[in-house]
C-alpha cells in the first residue's frame, strides 16, 4: 500500500489568528441557533406539569441531547422556583410567609419578585397589589354563586390590601398589620418564565420557546430563521373572533382574562380583583401585553384588566418595550399603536 507523504503546514501568526476568527464565528453561528453548510438545527420539545398549569418548550439547536439536557435544567429551576413562590405549596417560602406573617432570611428569588411587584404596584398607582390574597381567597369562599360578599368581611379584607405594608429586607421580609396575605398569581409564574429562559441562554441556547399557561417568551428564531408566530386565544369561544395572530422575537406575550379562572358562570367575578373596591373589574373580557419580560408582561396584563381599557392603554403607552391588545366583555377590541407594528 502506497501512502502519501504532506509537509507539516506552517503557521504564521496571521494565519493562526485567522483560523481562530473562523472558528469563533463557527461557534456564535451555533449559539445563536444558526446552522451552517447545509446542516439542519435539531429541535427538541417538551411539555410537563408546573405551577397548576402545563409548561411548553420548544429549543433549536446544533445537538438534540444538547437540546434536552438544556430543557432538563430548565425544567428543574422552574421546579425549584416554584418550590419558593408557589403559594399553593405548604413548604414555600411564600406559603411561610403567610402563614406566620414573617420570613427570615428570604431567598433572592423571593425578593427579587416581590420587589418588582413593589414597582408596577407604584407605576400603576395600586392596580397591581400583590398582596391582594385576602380579597381573593373572601371571593374563592363564595365561589360559585352570585352573591356579594359579606359587607363587613369585604371592608376587612380591602383593609389588608396595602403594598407598603409588606417591609422587605434582606434578612427578614414581614407583614406591618395581621392578617394580611401575598399572592403571586399574577406576577410569579412570569418570573419563573423568565428565569427559565435565562436557563437556556446560560447553556447557549438563544432560539427557543418557553410557555406556561398563556404566558410566553420567546427568543431568537425558528428553525427557517423566520420569527415565531403566536395566536391570540379569543375571551368567548362561543362568539369567536377572527384569528389574531403576532410575530414577535425576543419578546415576552402574557394574557389575563375574565375566562381564566372565574368564579361565577357569568364571568362577573374572577380571580382577577381590584385592590381598591374588592370586586372583579366589570369593562374588560381579556388584556394581552408584550414587554421585554414575562413577569413585567404578566403583571401588567393584570394591572390592565383592573384599570380598563382607556386608563389602561394610556398606561402602556407610556412604557418603553411594552405594547397593549384588550377585548372589552362586548367583544369590542382595542390595541396600542405599536402592537401590531
Amino acid at each position: 500500500m502506497k501512502y502519501e507523504t504532506k509537509k507539516p503546514v506552517s503557521f504564521n501568526r496571521r494565519r493562526f489568528l485567522q483560523i481562530i476568527a473562523v472558528a469563533g464565528a463557527a461557534a456564535t453561528c451555533w449559539k445563536l441557533g444558526l446552522s451552517g453548510a447545509g446542516k439542519p438545527l435539531q429541535t427538541a420539545r417538551r411539555s410537563m406539569p408546573i405551577m397548576g398549569t402545563v409548561v411548553n418548550i420548544t429549543v433549536y439547536g446544533p445537538d438534540r441531547d444538547g437540546c434536552e439536557e438544556a430543557i432538563n435544567k430548565t425544567i428543574e429551576k422552574m421546579l425549584l422556583l416554584e418550590s419558593l413562590l408557589s403559594r399553593h405549596m405548604k413548604t414555600s417560602e411564600l406559603a411561610e410567609l403567610n402563614r406566620i406573617g414573617s420570613l427570615d432570611y428570604p431567598s433572592i428569588h423571593l425578593l427579587d419578585v416581590l420587589t418588582l411587584a413593589g414597582d408596577i404596584s407604584k407605576k400603576t398607582s395600586g392596580s397591581f397589589d400583590v398582596t391582594v390574597l385576602p380579597l381573593l381567597q373572601m371571593h374563592e369562599s363564595i365561589r360559585g354563586n352570585n352573591e356579594h360578599p359579606d359587607p363587613d368581611n369585604l371592608s376587612t379584607a380591602i383593609g389588608l390590601v396595602n403594598f407598603e405594608h409588606l417591609q422587605l429586607g434582606r434578612d427578614r421580609v414581614h407583614f406591618a398589620q395581621g392578617g394580611m396575605g401575598v399572592s403571586l398569581d399574577g406576577i410569579g409564574k412570569g418570573y419563573i418564565v423568565d428565569q427559565g429562559i435565562a436557563t437556556l441562554r446560560n447553556n447557549g441556547f438563544n432560539n427557543v420557546y418557553l410557555e406556561a399557561g398563556g404566558d410566553l417568551m420567546v427568543s431568537g428564531h425558528k428553525d427557517n430563521n423566520s420569527p415565531w408566530r403566536i395566536g391570540l386565544r379569543a375571551p368567548r369561544s362561543r362568539q369567536p373572533l377572527k384569528p389574531v395572530i403576532i410575530e414577535v422575537s425576543d419578546k415576552a406575550v402574557a394574557t389575563s382574562g375574565d375566562y381564566l379562572q372565574a368564579f361565577t358562570p357569568d364571568l362577573r367575578h374572577h380571580h382577577i380583583i381590584h385592590p381598591k373596591n374588592g370586586f372583579s373589574p366589570p369593562e374588560l373580557a381579556s388584556s394581552t401585553i408584550t414587554a421585554p419580560n414575562v413577569a413585567l408582561a404578566d403583571s401588567l396584563a393584570t394591572a390592565v384588566m383592573v384599570l380598563g381599557k382607556n386608563d389602561g392603554l394610556d398606561l402602556i403607552e407610556s412604557m418603553d418595550g411594552c405594547e397593549g391588545y384588550v377585548v372589552d366583555k362586548q367583544l369590542n377590541h382595542f390595541n396600542s399603536t405599536g402592537f401590531f407594528a
